[in-house]
């Protein structure tokens, strides 16, 4: 394997416009897959329907007072934006532990591409994934009675942010799948660290209802941040701050975890 790792050119002598050109090639790839395996976006078409429903019907009588589910689903939909973001992301992590146990990344890394190629290619096809989610999310809420309280452009910046900062987790999954021994392995680490962040947070009830030490730890979750600034930016409402603390988030995860994927994807074996 060394050897023909060393065979392979540098990353340093692909520019930009073959580098640009080799991801486009990847995306193909990776879109053919899933034409050639539609069940791969049974999670992307039905998580939304089911947590919109689940946490509308069951747990917004209760929060928002019986008969009031109307209410609960303009201040969950924004939150369960959030939500999909990571369980698409955490879905890229399973895929490219899969990839190697299956020998297909061993395949790439000797093709003369730009190792962040590969891995950018699967990003690219995961926010495709996402933005699919998440439209399905934003219908499935439109039915259940959100509005939007302020413009297009508000839901579509939403939107937006929701995808900047599920990408930018992508690069933790990513990194996770290259270090884990089995696909199991990542969803396991994944859950004990996500379901902490998606509960001790504001995306399903708002933090004033929990206990202090909670709430303090809601304030520097970064899901709160982001469905914050969601809520807000379709509800009306001050996102200033979330705003620039979820670009904050995503610009340090991303400039953290991103060289660090790319480098064990260089030295895997």
């Amino acid at each position: 394997m060394s050897a023909v790792t060393t065979t392979a050119p540098s990353e340093g002598r692909i520019g930009l416009r073959a580098n640009a050109r080799h991801i486009g090639a990847l995306v193909r790839r990776n879109a053919l897959q899933i034409k050639q395996d539609p069940e791969s976006m049974f999670d992307a078409v039905l998580m939304p329907v089911i947590f919109i429903l689940l946490f509308v019907y069951v747990f917004g009588g209760a929060i928002a007072g019986k008969g009031n589910q109307e209410d609960y689903v303009n201040y969950v939909t924004p939150g369960l934006m959030a939500m999909m973001g990571i369980n698409i992301a955490m879905a890229v992590g399973t895929g490219v532990n899969d990839d190697f146990k299956k020998g297909v990344m061993d395949r790439f890394r000797t093709m003369p591409i730009a190792r962040s190629s590969v891995l950018l290619a699967k990003i690219v096809v995961e926010v495709g994934r996402m933005l699919i989610a998440t439209t399905i999310l934003l219908g499935m809420g439109f039915l259940l009675g959100m509005e939007i309280k302020t413009s297009l452009l508000d839901l579509l910046a939403a939107v937006g942010l929701s995808v900047v900062f599920g990408a930018s987790l992508m690069w933790i999954f990513i990194l996770l799948g290259l270090t884990m021994k089995t696909a199991q392995a990542v969803q396991g680490v994944a859950m004990l660290v996500l379901m902490p962040l998606q509960f001790g947070s504001s995306i399903f009830a708002p933090p004033t209802s929990m206990p202090g030490w909670l709430e303090t730890f809601t304030d520097y979750n970064p899901l709160s941040n982001l469905a914050d600034a969601a809520r807000n930016l379709i509800n009306g409402g001050p996102v200033a701050h979330s705003v620039w603390m979820t670009l904050a988030w995503a610009a340090g995860i991303t400039l953290v975890t991103a060289p660090l994927a790319v480098a064990r994807f260089r030295k895997k074996t």
